[in-house]
């Protein structure tokens, strides 16, 4: 009797503790500044469609007998871009084989990318003898459909490759040669049957299909309709991936949304972001850009917010890795857009790993390894006032 007493009295208990700890069990929606994820305003139903068809593309696992390279680098998109955000030290990419503007005289052993896992029976990639080279942290997905369709035009008037105006800022744009099935717009300029790049750490990629088909290749072995060549045994191979898929997952890089900036009536972030401008961190970092014409309704003439100018800047030789792609300099890096830095830790195990290779571990730490073109700056920004240096960074981390 008194034995089922107390199971009576545990089972009460039990309901009693589940029934009033029910509300404090559930996990806090997050809002969505604090999200990388969803898309851009004013989609239809079947662009909806289409972006959640990409979003299951995204997140394929590849395995051999679903086409997995020999060599590879991951083995979904979403090794190096957790929730869609920046990748980290374990995630870095390696990249070799060019110096100059003249080209890769890597690409027959393995270049640009090196392929650093492989599936049983086969070996991983080295870094070949005498080639140089330089890591690439991934970046977030974010946005991306925005800077897509920001005109040549606009880029080519924020470009001042001479320093015309004196305030020891270049910047310039990188003129690539663009793979058969990346078709410019009727508005894209050339110079010398070449185009302006804007996507990757030395804006080597012309737009996001260029970006995707590569990563599709270079970082996971499988071949598509636009590369159908297998990166190990350089020999042609039917796809392993369909066109739909890869243009699914290019339509779902386009309408990801913008980051939202957080806190941005905080005393603090409005001072930073005074500061920002005052130090001119802004000569590069630029504050608004606006989206021409796109065939995506929700991206035209925008005007938005990342905190850059898509242009390659001199960075000076602590930075200089000795590795280029396209026209740029050794030392010349594309200016990355600093929105969604703040959400970054979220997908970098809870850390910073900020510049190209994820070498800055903070914020601070970042803006102080900027050199050439961003010296002055760096400059002004550490002879401020401990007070407003906290302004500028918490400015920095709101976006």
């Amino acid at each position: 009797m008194k034995n089922k007493f107390l199971n009576t009295l545990l089972v009460l208990t039990l309901l009693f503790l589940g029934i009033t700890s029910c509300e404090t069990s559930y996990v806090d929606i997050p809002k969505d500044d604090e999200l990388l994820d969803g898309t851009v305003e004013g989609l239809s139903s079947s662009q909806l469609s289409q972006f959640l068809r990409g979003d299951v593309a995204v997140n394929e696992v590849f395995t051999r007998e679903t086409g997995l390279g020999s060599t590879f680098v991951g083995t979904s998109c979403i090794n190096c871009h957790a929730g869609d955000g920046k990748g980290h030290l374990f995630t870095t990419l390696t990249r070799f084989g060019q110096v100059d503007d003249t080209g890769n005289q890597f690409l027959n052993q393995g270049g640009p990318q090196l392929q650093n896992r492989a599936l049983p029976g086969f070996l991983p990639e080295q870094i070949p003898a005498g080639a140089t080279f330089s890591k690439f942290t991934p970046p977030a997905f974010s946005g991306l459909g925005f800077l897509q369709n920001v005109s040549d035009a606009d880029l080519l008037a924020m470009a001042d490759p001479n320093d015309s105006d004196g305030d020891g800022i270049s910047g310039t744009v990188n003129w690539i040669t663009i793979p058969g099935y990346s078709i410019p717009s009727s508005s894209s300029v050339t110079q010398n049957g070449k185009h302006i790049g804007r996507f990757g750490k030395k804006a080597s990629a012309f737009d996001l299909l260029h970006q995707s088909v590569n990563a599709y290749n270079q970082d996971m072995g499988i071949t598509s309709s636009f590369s159908p060549m297998d990166h190990y045994s350089n020999l042609e191979i039917d796809p392993e991936v369909t066109t739909t898929k890869v243009n699914d997952v290019v339509f779902y890089l386009n309408v990801l949304k913008a980051p939202i900036q957080r806190n941005q009536n905080d005393n603090e972030v409005t001072k930073g972001k005074q500061l920002f401008k005052q130090i001119n961190c802004t000569g590069c970092h630029k504050s608004e850009l606006t989206t021409g014409y796109s065939p995506i309704s929700p991206l035209s003439f925008k005007t938005f917010s990342p905190y850059t100018d898509l242009l390659l800047h001199d960075m000076g030789a602590g930075l200089d890795d000795g590795y280029t792609e396209g026209s740029a300099k050794t030392f010349e890096w594309k200016t990355p857009a600093l929105w969604g830095i703040g959400l970054s830790e979220n997908s970098q195990g809870g850390n910073y790993f900020l510049m190209h290779d994820g070498r800055a571990r903070s914020i601070e730490e970042a803006i102080i390894m900027h050199g050439g073109e961003a010296g002055n700056s760096k400059n002004a920004f550490q002879n401020l006032s401990q007070s407003d240096k906290n302004a500028v960074l918490k400015f920095i981390k709101s976006l």
